[in-house]
């Protein structure tokens, strides 16, 4: 495929810095807000909840391309809205440019900016390359390859229709997730959704929590145990936390870890396969099983409690999934765990909950359909991962062919 050659163009020629300044009273009486950054990912702005500032600041008008000085090269570059009826400030690390819309297609340089093609070309002409601070007077000396207007608007339709088939794979993926888990809940929901005294089905029974482990009034527990900054390591013996447990799922990769030494001292607090580690804080009463297969054997964070169930009485991957998708379980926490920031999930407070227990038998129906919408499930995400994977992959490429004039 033949290479289109464009003619290089400064981007002082199609920029032109906007060098006005917000009165300090228009700051601090929230008439105009100020940026607080720009994502690297999506290139876009996010203001801050106040006012407040000590430094220098520039004035940001709608339809002006904003620059992070500092940030440049990973991303943060932004469009201030037209449809936006005010200004908004930033600090003075970074820029405000209006576009000549004559000669460019804003969006069409705003992709450009983010790109590969443009790193290469700071690289090339600006002392320090994309480490240095892209204020206006070395951005605006870069010469970057401009096509003529019709041409950017046919690249910039080609671009966008790529990136919006890529978001429309991450939102699927999304809304299956969630599909899924509204249909686990209500799933479960139904079975098990019985308040304590009803009548169960046939050869169900009534169990308090405690009757449930597999040492009848022994501890549920123990909770995890805390930790000194000082005694974690980056390797050795892994403490499974509150970021390991997912919605019935074992998140894996631990990033705190404990001498040998200082595991043996704390042995009781062991994680076995199969047992159930529950969330105490944050999302209270998340949980998950403890896969098996991990060497060592991880020692158990403070923020969790380690249940132990028999399985001749219930199966711990059932126990698990109620833990986290029934209505029964959500009306006991609601109850037992009051206030404005709902206290910690206890060993008493489990030791409250009344389960209706159905035969094992039923058990194993019950979490063979469950395991086999979860496995559904698993194929649809690599699916969809694997398809995300190779249109993002795809994006870089056609973005570079694009800025060489190759589409």
């Amino acid at each position: 495929m033949m290479t289109i050659i464009w003619k290089e163009t400064l981007l002082g020629e199609i920029l032109t810095e906007r060098k006005e300044m917000p009165t300090s009273e228009s700051l601090e009486n929230g008439e105009v807000s100020i940026v607080s950054k720009i994502g690297f990912k999506q290139g876009k702005i996010e203001l801050r909840s106040d006012g407040k500032t000590k430094t220098g600041m520039i004035l940001i008008h709608p339809g002006d391309l904003v620059v992070s000085g500092i940030n440049a090269a990973k991303g943060a570059i932004a469009i201030y809205d037209e449809k936006h009826d005010k200004p908004i400030a930033a600090t003075i690390h970074y820029g405000s440019y209006i576009p000549n819309k004559e000669r460019v297609e804003i969006k069409y340089l705003w992709w450009f900016l983010r790109s590969a093609a443009f790193r290469d070309i700071v690289q090339h002409y600006v002392p320090g390359g994309i480490k240095t601070e892209l204020k206006s007077q070395r951005l605006l000396s870069v010469p970057i390859p401009l096509p003529p207007l019709d041409e950017q608007r046919i690249i910039l339709e080609q671009v966008e229709a790529l990136a919006a088939c890529i978001a429309k794979t991450q939102s699927l993926r999304e809304e299956a997730d969630k599909e899924v888990d509204i249909f686990l809940k209500s799933y479960l929901s139904n079975i098990f959704d019985y308040e304590h005294g009803d009548k169960l089905p046939k050869d169900w029974e009534w169990k308090s929590f405690d009757q449930t482990l597999a040492h009848k009034g022994m501890r549920t527990g123990p909770f995890g145990t805390a930790l000194n900054k000082s005694e974690i390591y980056s390797e050795g013996v892994p403490v499974f936390g509150i970021p390991n447990v997912g919605n019935n799922k074992f998140r894996s990769g631990f990033t705190d870890y404990i001498t040998t030494e200082k595991a043996k001292l704390l042995s009781s607090y062991v994680l076995e396969e199969g047992d159930i580690a529950v969330a105490r804080s944050g999302t209270v009463g998340r949980s998950c099983v403890v896969p098996k297969g991990l060497n060592p054997k991880p020692i158990m964070s403070s923020n969790l409690i380690r249940i132990r169930i028999d399985k001749n009485v219930f199966l711990p991957e059932l126990m698990c999934q109620i833990l986290n998708g029934s209505k029964l379980v959500k009306r006991h926490i609601d109850k037992e765990c009051r206030g404005s920031t709902r206290i910690f999930f206890t060993q008493k407070i489990l030791n409250k909950f009344q389960i209706p227990t159905p035969p094992l038998d039923e058990q194993r129906r019950i979490v063979a359909y469950l395991d086999s919408v979860q496995a559904r499930l698993e194929s649809l995400r690599e699916l969809q991962s694997a398809t995300g994977e190779e249109l993002s992959a795809l994006l870089p490429s056609v973005l570079d062919r694009a800025f060489k004039g190759e589409l």
